[in-house]
């Protein structure tokens, strides 16, 4: 699968790519990789830690100032298939480079946003190129792994956006507090230009890919084994994102803990979130679909104890820690997708992202509704408890499709 994904994508060149001169090693080509989902992973999550600061600087309600965070979100969705498509025949190094100036444009547009619908349009124009980034860093690092190491590639390029929730999402909260909720989107947007310069200079170019077949790719779309991988994250994913969208207002509303607080969780959620990860890449290999429901159901059963915790700021933190082991989902669900994409690895990865941002819409949707419904913000856990549910049940038609499958492959070959 990857080596003729690797045909598909890089020109016939050398499966293992250093610099055109020889001077860039894989680690360091995969470290700029990881790197830009580092900038990705600040930019998407450090706006919902930032959220009660841009609400009040625009005189809107919380509720209201999500809508900024469902605005990305949806750009996510929209750009992913687009831009996968219409440049499918660039060079991947080109696609990367591109992505990243877009991206820095797009935070640069956030820092600067005046109104509540500017922020909602500068939001939307930075998430257009996150799936086709992901998707195609993704493959990218994939391919040069090797089919039996996949799980492994795609948690080192995940790893910066683990990474983020550390170090990143944290400091920017920190410094959003300190200097102003702008400052963090001009940061990011320096991150972004930092990142296109190194993965232009350390990358190798290898040649647009006159092999692309946009309509082939558009394939992915009409394959039920990848519309149901696609499903899980969508509903699956998308508790994470109802608790952690509103947790800053949580904290602040219903406990009497410090600010400081804030980042200080946000840090142990990182800490979950890149233990999942790491945790996904080691042990997903050759049991996917079980791996997915492991985390499947530790995320709701997390999502539980969050509401059930409301108020306590340590089992708050507790509870999102777990959840964040949860995002390790991610991972088996990715490497899912390659398995059943075919021809359409390239859209396939940068779909994946765009369901999880699906979630991203959706859980902060819903949390928004349960919270205008006056029942406060112990029903953004329970929200997460039932889409966690919807994503388990969306497993087991992952499950039934695949026994089907194999019965129906026994049935002809014999």
């Amino acid at each position: 699968m990857a080596n003729q994904t690797d045909k598909k994508t890089s020109n016939h060149s050398t499966p293992h790519p250093i610099s055109a001169n020889g001077e860039y090693s894989l680690a360091t080509i995969t470290f700029w990789l990881a790197f830009g989902t580092f900038v990705i992973g600040c930019s998407e999550f450090a706006a919902m830690g930032l959220l009660p600061y841009f609400a009040e600087d625009f005189g809107i309600t919380e509720n209201v100032a999500g809508h900024a965070i469902s605005a990305y979100a949806i750009g996510v969705v929209v750009g992913a298939p687009l831009i996968t498509i219409l440049f499918s025949r660039l060079a991947q190094r080109t696609m990367l480079i591109s992505m990243m100036v877009f991206y820095a444009v797009g935070n640069l547009l956030t820092a600067i946003a005046w109104s509540e619908w500017a922020m909602n349009v500068a939001r939307f124009i930075a998430g257009l190129p996150h799936g086709a980034y992901f998707g195609i860093a993704m493959l990218f690092a994939a391919d040069i792994a090797g089919k039996n190491k996949r799980a492994q590639a795609v948690s080192n390029v995940i790893l910066g956006l683990a990474i983020a929730n550390i170090i990143g999402v944290p400091s920017i909260s920190g410094i959003g507090q300190l200097f102003g909720w702008r400052t963090g989107f001009f940061i990011i947007s320096a991150f972004a230009m930092v990142t296109a310069l190194m993965v232009w200079k350390t990358a190798p170019y290898r040649g647009p890919n006159p092999d692309a077949k946009p309509l082939t790719e558009l394939k992915a779309l009409k394959n039920k084994d990848v519309l149901l991988v696609l499903l899980m994250g969508a509903i699956g994913f998308g508790g994470m994102f109802s608790v952690y969208s509103y947790f800053s207002a949580s904290y602040l509303n219903t406990t009497s803990a410090p600010e400081w607080g804030i980042s200080a969780t946000l840090l142990v959620y990182g800490i979950g979130v890149t233990l999942g990860n790491i945790i996904a890449g080691r042990y997903s290999e050759g049991r996917l679909l079980t791996s997915a429901l492991a985390f499947q159901v530790l995320l709701g059963l997390s999502a539980a104890a969050y509401a059930a915790s409301m108020g306590n700021p340590y089992l708050m933190a507790a509870s999102l820690f777990f959840i964040g082991i949860g995002g390790g989902m991610v991972v088996p669900l990715q490497t899912r997708l390659m398995d059943v994409a075919g021809e359409a690895q390239t859209l396939a990865g940068a779909m994946n992202h765009a369901a999880f941002n699906t979630a991203n819409a959706l859980g902060p949707w819903l949390a928004g509704i349960t919270l205008s419904a006056g029942y406060g913000y112990t029903s953004t856990g329970w929200v997460g408890l039932a889409l966690a549910g919807g994503g388990v049940l969306v497993w087991t038609a992952i499950v039934l499709s695949t026994q089907a499958t194999r019965l129906q492959t026994a049935s002809v070959s014999e």
